[in-house]
């Protein structure tokens, strides 16, 4: 007999209100205390009209990570119905993403929809465009790392871990063991030209390798985001024995990313547009130059932070 409420999603704001339960889902619905650790809570000013109607407020409260904090709320225990209604009532500015309580157990939670926005200590893996090759001053990881610690030097941080001519599957075996001395809050998966170039009849199969990379987050409490991948140039891309760089691979690998992160909830960044039919931001058809990776992390800038 299936669980006519299988849905648990942790909630400390509007959706705690009896009021704001009745108009959403026609009833108060069961819930649970539960608490959130590593995140702590700020305001967020809400627009929407009907949302400010069914609440009776206009400053709402999003997460934020902080080490050592916790938010204190409760789990609902939602119907298919029920979950529907809750993402219809949340702004744009919130996306539901998997979390892991103080408790252990997990939960759906409302994020800020900019995924880089409210971390704290981020971990970049992946292969040499996250590594920033071809670029003196280290990439748009590193431009991201200065943005990113200039808002709260104390507390923010970002490690770039990324590997030269890593695969996804390599990245998923070697992260687990990366992340404890990092204590992340948010892990960044960069994914490349060598899981294109490395599909041997043209089929990418990537789901496994993303599956365990979502655990592993999952399991430090940390947010999975996966970024790419970029335009190449298949005219000026270098031949490597055993491996092919085409344009067909790269966007077989930009749809595969795109489907499993809508299908699995994950926030996924798309660099494709920003260096697209620019040859000339890239230095040997496949890694950005300086200008190529500035590019990028203005980009990311725009849409993640």
């Amino acid at each position: 007999m299936n669980d006519p409420r299988p849905h648990t999603l942790f909630s400390f704001g509007t959706l705690l209100d009896e009021r704001v339960q009745k108009t959403l889902f026609g009833q108060s619905v069961p819930q649970t205390p539960a608490a959130l650790a590593g995140h702590t809570a700020r305001p967020l000013r809400i627009t929407d009209p009907e949302v400010i109607a069914t609440s009776g407020l206009d400053v709402h409260l999003t997460l934020a990570r902080r080490i050592g904090a916790e938010v204190e709320g409760a789990v609902l225990h939602l119907t298919d119905a029920d979950l529907a209604a809750a993402d219809d009532y949340e702004v744009d500015d919130y996306v539901r993403r998997r979390t892991r309580l103080s408790s252990g157990a997990t939960a759906w939670a409302y994020l800020d929809a900019r995924p880089l926005r409210s971390a704290s200590r981020i971990v970049i893996v992946g292969d040499s465009i996250a590594y920033g090759r071809c670029d003196p001053q280290g990439g748009w990881a590193a431009r991201l790392a200065t943005d990113h610690i200039a808002t709260d030097e104390t507390d923010s941080r970002v490690f770039n871990l990324a590997v030269p001519g890593s695969t996804l599957a390599e990245v998923a075996e070697q992260t687990p063991a990366l992340l404890p001395a990092r204590r992340p809050d948010t892990l960044v998966v960069a994914a490349g030209i060598n899981d294109v170039a490395a599909a041997g009849n043209g089929q990418l199969r990537l789901e496994e390798s993303l599956d365990t990379l979502a655990a592993t987050a999952l399991t430090y409490g940390a947010r999975l985001v996966v970024v790419g991948p970029i335009w190449l140039d298949e005219d000026q891309a270098p031949a490597y024995e055993g491996l092919s760089f085409t344009l067909e691979r790269a966007l077989l690998l930009r749809e595969t990313l795109r489907s499993w992160c809508t299908a699995h909830h994950i926030d996924h960044l798309d660099l494709w547009e920003p260096l697209r039919d620019r040859p000339d931001l890239l230095a040997d058809g496949l890694h950005p130059t300086p200008e190529g990776h500035d590019t990028l992390h203005q980009h990311l800038m725009k849409i993640a932070l």
